[in-house]
Order: structure tokens, then C-alpha cells, then sequence
């Protein structure tokens, strides 16, 4: 947990500023959070969009006949 030493008052990281401040008097007292996405997070999405891409072209066959 992110300790202030000019607030003495402990903090929730969820609570703090994405820069990581003080919300009170705005000093660093913690990390900025990741943001970074992870990469199986985009191996998720082309696989996807594989799929929906093939359902789609079955889609268009079926239509067609």
C-alpha cells in the first residue's frame, strides 16, 4: 500500500491518480499502474476475428444457395 509521509495516511492503489500522486497534496507516492496489454490478449482477438471472418463466408454460401 502506498504510504503518504506528509498526509500520514496510508492509500488504496486503486484510489490513487493513474500518474500515481498524492490525491491530497500530489506527491509520488506510488507506481503508475500497467497499462501495457498482454499478448495473449491480441492472439485472442485475430483468433476471433478468424472466426467471425470463416463465419461469415459460410454465411455469404448460404445465402447464395
Amino acid at each position: 500500500m502506498p504510504w503518504c509521509e506528509d498526509c500520514d495516511k496510508f492509500w488504496n492503489p486503486n484510489s490513487l491518480p493513474p500518474d500515481g500522486t498524492c490525491p491530497t497534496c500530489g506527491r509520488m507516492i506510488g507506481d503508475p499502474p500497467d497499462t501495457h496489454i498482454p499478448w495473449h490478449f491480441w492472439i485472442l482477438v485475430v483468433a476471433a476475428a478468424i472466426y467471425l471472418g470463416w463465419r461469415a463466408v459460410q454465411g455469404v454460401e448460404w445465402l447464395l444457395h
